[in-house]
């Protein structure tokens, strides 16, 4: 599936089953999904990821359902927000974490994370599972699921090949 192909159909599932509004940062493994939400009006660049996650809490604490996509050494940004906020309220959000530090990502910089991203989201007690975006539509019915009917917070952990991204 090439990036275009396979940003696309995890945008369509998104918007098929109305995870937004969308609060992300800027992203090279996540780009080319980000341009398509930067169409849509409820999509906003977030400067941080602990804002972004402020940010979906608000919308939960509507009613509303919220998506926040961000890179992993974001997410390490976003960790007391999570934990001090998300969790111990039981606010319900999509997070899309891309996986730096994980292949065939070999930057250095970014190896820390990429190995504690999972056992960070483990010990926060947040679901998570990898994207294939040959079942995007499969595996976001089923997380809306949980974030909507047991309202808890789910990660999808996006690989860096899944939408083409190379070092």
């Amino acid at each position: 599936m090439s990036d275009t192909t396979a940003a696309t159909a995890v945008f369509d599932a998104l918007v098929e089953h109305d995870m937004g509004p969308y609060f992300a940062t800027p992203c090279g493994v996540l780009a080319p999904l980000l341009a398509q939400l930067q169409e849509r009006a409820d999509y906003h660049v977030v400067a941080r990821e602990d804002n972004a996650v402020g940010m979906a809490a608000g919308v939960a604490l509507t009613g509303g359902t919220a998506t926040v996509l961000m890179q992993n050494s974001g997410f390490g940004q976003s960790v007391n927000a999570l934990a001090s906020l998300v969790v111990p309220y039981r606010i319900p959000m999509l997070l899309i974490i891309s996986m730096r530090g994980t292949p065939p990502d070999p930057t250095p910089e970014n190896l820390a994370m990429g190995r504690l991203t999972a056992p960070i989201l483990d010990g926060l007690g947040i679901g998570h599972h990898y994207l294939s975006a040959g079942m995007a539509d499969d595996q976001i019915r089923d997380v809306r699921r949980t974030v909507v009917e047991k309202r808890h917070s789910h990660a999808l952990l996006v690989r860096p090949d899944e939408f083409d991204w190379e070092a």
